[in-house]
């Protein structure tokens, strides 16, 4: 049944009336109200539009419709748990991602919520605590981080570090009873990645790499329409992540504390965007490294990398990351009769997908609108279901670990100037735990 829609308009005693029927509905009564010390408004009885509300707080408030199926539906009424039943996060490193993108997030999530800070700059430690409503109590360095075993509010621990200390955290959270949510990559060593996973394994604690390109709505979409073959069998792969850097002192251009440069660091995204995609792994890579020998920047770390990777099913991917040209981040999949553009593809918010597709004598470009979403709430929501529904998480240590073994195959074949073969792997989404739900 369609509801009526009403507009409120005066008509002259000298027009037509309306002949159609009029639903009957009770005529509110105007009066007036005084406002103190100013003139009276009008004024009616208080109205409270319909709405069926369930019992269950996962369960969203149904608010009558009031546009027609001709526009986008809404992203709905969000279904926030009580805010005691919310997982609650420890942030250890409060950097610029987690000064930028993390904590804002975190007041837009659905099922976490933050609880506790670990930084090694008591000022700023302080300070970021009294911001976000953080107890004193609930504040630690790195040498008092295991204290966080013995607080109950306390079930993740979420490591934003340089990636050379991602073990040692993740290792010293899980024996401290916590789950742990890492940033990628996941460390800077195969044995440090199987470490982690061991860790957690031996303690009964879930482990989830926070790639949150696989929870980001465009990204799916790609995802789901290159499985589903819509444009026939992909083909061919170009994706690319670049930009800039000015600080020679950073941590992420020294080697001991990256583990290499725009490689793990923006490159990843490429590598394991296109093996989120196409849900199989390459069984070989080809590689190029440079580094500007004049430029302090690369002293360490490197400047460019490109790469090639090929799949079972006969893919081909190109990729490339740098750390010295204005910023692009942007892939695109070829397909047998069409292909996906997507840009700003691995940023936080921006992405403007493409498709095209041959129909007849013209080529069909199309513009596809997904309503955006905050990819870091997603993923701690997503990790937080996990925790309280007890399932594997879909990006878990071994995703991480299967980029680690590639990119220090990427390396070998930059160094040794040939194509690294890899171990083949037949099962699809290998790496992967259960699909996550999303709204």
């Amino acid at each position: 049944m369609v509801k009526p829609v009403f507009t409120s308009r005066s008509i002259p005693m000298s027009e037509p009336q309306p002949t159609d029927p009029v639903p009957s509905y009770p005529v509110p009564t105007y009066s007036a109200y005084q406002v103190p010390d100013g003139p009276k408004v009008p004024t009616s009885p208080p109205y409270s539009p319909p709405a069926e509300v369930p019992a269950a707080t996962d369960k969203p408030i149904e608010l009558e419709t009031w546009k027609s199926d001709a526009d986008r539906k809404s992203a709905g009424v969000p279904t926030p748990l009580p805010a005691e039943e919310r997982v609650g996060y420890a942030l250890v490193g409060l950097g610029h991602l987690t000064l930028e993108e993390i904590l804002p997030a975190l007041s837009t999530c659905r099922k976490s919520k933050s609880v506790a800070l670990v930084s090694g700059n008591p000022e700023k430690l302080q300070k970021v605590a009294r911001q976000y409503g953080i107890k004193s109590e609930n504040c630690f360095s790195y040498e008092t981080y295991d204290q966080l075993k013995d607080n109950a509010e306390v079930q993740v621990i979420y490591i934003v570090l340089p990636n050379s200390m991602h073990a040692e955290f993740t290792i010293r959270g899980a024996r401290a009873g916590k789950h742990i949510l890492c940033e990628k990559p996941m460390a800077n060593s195969v044995a440090e990645c199987q470490a982690m996973i061991d860790a957690c394994q031996q303690s009964n604690r879930k482990l989830m790499i926070a790639y949150r390109i696989q929870y980001e709505p465009y990204n799916r979409y790609v995802r789901e329409q290159v499985q589903k073959q819509e444009f026939g069998k992909p083909k061919f792969v170009d994706a690319y992540n670049c930009q800039s850097s000015a600080n020679p002192r950073h941590w992420r251009h020294i080697k001991a504390l990256a583990g290499g440069g725009a490689l793990p660091d923006i490159g990843l995204y490429c590598l394991n965007t296109t093996r989120f995609i196409l849900g199989e792994e390459p069984v070989e890579v080809s590689a190029y490294v440079h580094s500007d020998p004049d430029n302090p920047l690369f002293r360490e770390v490197e400047e460019v990398c490109t790469w090639q990777m090929k799949f079972p099913s006969g893919v081909i991917a190109q990729c490339a990351t740098h750390y010295n040209v204005h910023e692009a981040r942007q892939y695109r999949v070829m397909t047998e009769r069409g292909g996906y553009e997507l840009a700003q593809a691995y940023a936080y918010s921006g992405q403007k997908l493409t498709t095209s597709r041959a129909d007849g004598a013209i080529v069909r470009q199309e513009q596809v609108s997904i309503t955006p979403k905050n990819q870091f709430a997603m993923e701690m929501d997503v990790f937080s279901a996990c925790i309280l529904e007890d399932k594997v998480p879909y990006s878990g240590g071994e995703e991480g670990l299967q980029d680690q073994r590639i990119m220090e195959a990427i390396y070998q074949s930059a160094r040794e100037r040939r194509p690294i073969p890899l171990p083949i792997i037949e099962k699809k989404d290998a790496f992967r735990g259960q699909e996550p739900e999303l709204d």
